[in-house]
């Protein structure tokens, strides 16, 4: 729950109960200047001095391309962190959002802020909208906004330089409604096609077609329904493609924008063999 190529990582959003510590880690496979499938054979354990709480679960996390650190906001307690690539630093904002699980997150290039939705709490669907600028959050009070969702996709279309919000949870059932953010309101999309109501689709920017691409996600809650379709968003509507191969149906995706090769790299964690794959 991406986007802007750097030379660490790009921000994702995971798949099947992922937290997003992880699914940002994997994420690596869009380093700048390296291939898919050595970044994502080539493993190695960071000993920082200081990390999250272990209490932190489905936290969210975006790569800020403005401050060049991995920004991390968790579950209870709600903290924020900043990787730099060797450590992690509690940061201690003036504000803060209110601690939550599976909120969608992305960075927002046209604003340089990160920017942060929903999630849900202790029973509660959230709809809030928060920015982070690197030093602290800000709560935004757009005009309009989505309705309460948790478990959605988010990702920078550099194409239009917006948000692109899809799906999630509600407070009684998936989700299928897209909606983009300009750094002040939300508007919702009509589009003419879109993808079923879905939670925990893997979404990332396509920089060789300008189009930002949605893969599977869960259809129902429990049990989980996979799904293995894809979609492409152009700023206007949603198109299904019809690839001749695509990856299984199966749980545990992570996505990410691979601006050296052109193509958006997609991986499958807990697979019995190499579930690396690439499109474009």
């Amino acid at each position: 729950m991406v986007k802007m190529r750097t030379t660490r990582r790009m921000s994702c959003r995971g798949g099947w109960r992922l937290t997003a510590v992880a699914a940002a880690l994997l994420a690596v496979v869009g380093v700048a200047g390296g291939s898919a499938s050595a970044a994502v054979a080539d493993w190695t354990k960071q000993a920082p001095a200081t990390s999250p709480s272990t209490d932190i679960i489905n936290a969210a996390m975006a790569y800020d391309a403005a401050t060049g650190t991995d920004v991390l906001f968790g579950s209870d307690p709600g903290q924020t962190w900043t990787w730099n690539g060797t450590t992690w630093t509690q940061q201690a904002p003036a504000a803060s959002p209110p601690a939550r699980l599976d909120a969608a997150m992305a960075y927002d290039a046209a604003t340089g802020t990160v920017v942060l939705f929903g999630g849900l709490i202790h029973g509660t669907v959230l709809r809030d909208t928060w920015t982070w600028n690197g030093t602290t959050w800000t709560k935004q009070a757009p005009a309009t906004r989505p309705p309460a969702r948790y478990q959605a996709s988010m990702a920078y279309d550099a194409a239009t330089g917006t948000d692109v919000l899809f799906g999630g949870l509600g407070n009684t059932h998936a989700l299928s409604d897209t909606w983009t953010w300009n750094g002040t309101t939300w508007t919702k999309q009509a589009p003419a096609t879109h993808p079923s109501p879905r939670r925990l689709a893997s979404m990332a920017y396509d920089t060789a077609t300008g189009t930002d691409v949605l893969f599977g996600g869960y259809n129902t809650f429990d049990p989980p329904s996979a799904l293995n379709d894809t979609w492409t968003w152009d700023g206007t509507t949603w198109t299904k493609q019809s690839p001749a191969t695509r990856p299984p149906r199966q749980g545990g995706v992570v996505i990410a924008s691979d601006a050296a090769s052109g193509t958006v790299v997609l991986w499958i964690y807990g697979a019995s063999d190499d579930q690396t794959w690439t499109w474009g």
